[in-house]
């Protein structure tokens, strides 16, 4: 009854993403679902995010930094042209494993390239090696100095991406290929499979979920948790503390990369703008709203305030917005919105800090 009870949210979340579609294709607004899909893989970033600061205690803001390197390494490895190197052994033996991707450019120029779900899985392994080789100094810091630290790791990829021609500078990367599935079922926006690519995206946001869940019930989740509340009482009780925010940081990079690939692949193009610190911002202010240590209030604000930035509710003013938002969270319904208290403690709140 216990693993039914956690897995309860899981089904009726399902239920709900069904009800959705459902209502959209009903009203004919299936438009709509362009932008959720999107929200959803960016909720990919959040709940990763989630699971370090909420949990692991550890503050981040180079989390775009990894959506970055997630969606540039997936279309650098899909669009780059191996027709060169076709003679070679290696190409024969990706040829023959079915790694490797033949079609055809604008101009009808034949392209060889590596395959979207080849490419998927060296992009995910890729974010996991930077963010070990990242995290085994620099989680040693603390506090502020931490913060800075992975601020400083999110500039470097961004000026890297917008520098370098490999990346396609300030153009970005276009005409990245979508994923194949059976059926001829193509993972993008450009294809007219709308309602199929909403529930794949809803797919890899409830399956992160489960596997959250799983993680933060376990010994590894206690864990966490006793490093949140006290690091050094952690310690003292034999817990490996340097290797538990290690690998939580990890799998955080490697939730962000996983929803940069799939967002890349699914709009077939990525930008520079994908890695600006904003987006890291963005991504701290929607946990924090959600609730630090609230998956399911994370992934839910990810998806409400993605889906308002995508639509342009906030026009120009989106980082103004999130800034107001971030300073409102903190005064007065710190463990995040939807735990927020009632009127009478917040009217206290604003009393005790306007007397202060």
């Amino acid at each position: 009854m216990k693993a039914v009870r956690r897995y309860m949210p899981v089904i009726a979340a399902a239920a709900a993403v069904v009800l959705v579609q459902m209502a959209l294709s009903a009203a004919d607004t299936t438009f709509y679902m362009t932008q959720i899909i999107m929200s959803a893989y960016y909720a990919l970033v959040v709940i990763g995010l989630c699971l370090l600061m909420g949990y692991a205690g550890q503050a981040s803001l180079g989390h775009a930094g990894f959506l970055a390197i997630g969606g540039y390494t997936s279309a650098v490895l899909t669009t780059c042209n191996l027709l060169p190197y076709t003679q070679t052994w290696w190409m024969s033996w990706c040829r023959k494993l079915h790694l490797l991707l033949e079609r055809r450019d604008l101009y009808d120029a034949q392209i060889i390239s590596f395959s979207p779900w080849l490419a998927f899985v060296l992009a995910l392994l890729l974010a996991g090696l930077i963010a070990l080789l990242i995290g085994l100094p620099v989680l040693r810091l603390k506090g502020h100095y931490l913060a800075m630290a992975t601020l400083g790791f999110g500039l470097i990829i961004h000026r890297l991406v917008l520098g370098s021609p490999m990346f396609g500078q300030a153009d970005g990367i276009s005409n990245v290929p979508p994923f194949e599935l059976g059926g001829g079922l193509q993972v993008n926006g450009r294809a007219p499979f709308r309602i199929e690519n909403y529930y794949i995206a809803w797919a890899a946001v409830l399956g992160a979920m489960v596997l959250s869940i799983n993680l933060v019930n376990s010994r590894v989740g206690r864990a966490l948790r006793c490093i949140h509340q006290s690091e050094e009482a952690a310690q003292s009780l034999g817990v490996n503390t340097h290797r538990y925010k290690l690998c939580t940081f990890i799998l955080s990079a490697v939730f962000a990369a996983a929803g940069g690939a799939l967002l890349t692949h699914y709009n077939g193009f990525i930008g520079p703008g994908e890695a600006e610190v904003m987006k890291s911002v963005r991504y701290l202010v929607i946990v924090a709203v959600g609730g630090m240590a609230n998956l399911w209030g994370a992934m839910l604000m990810a998806i409400v305030l993605n889906f308002l930035l995508l639509r342009g509710v906030f026009g120009t003013f989106d980082d103004a917005v999130f800034g107001v938002i971030l300073v409102l969270i903190m005064l007065f319904a710190p463990e995040g919105l939807l735990r927020m208290p009632d009127w009478r403690v917040l009217w206290a709140r604003a009393r005790g800090r306007a007397h202060a």
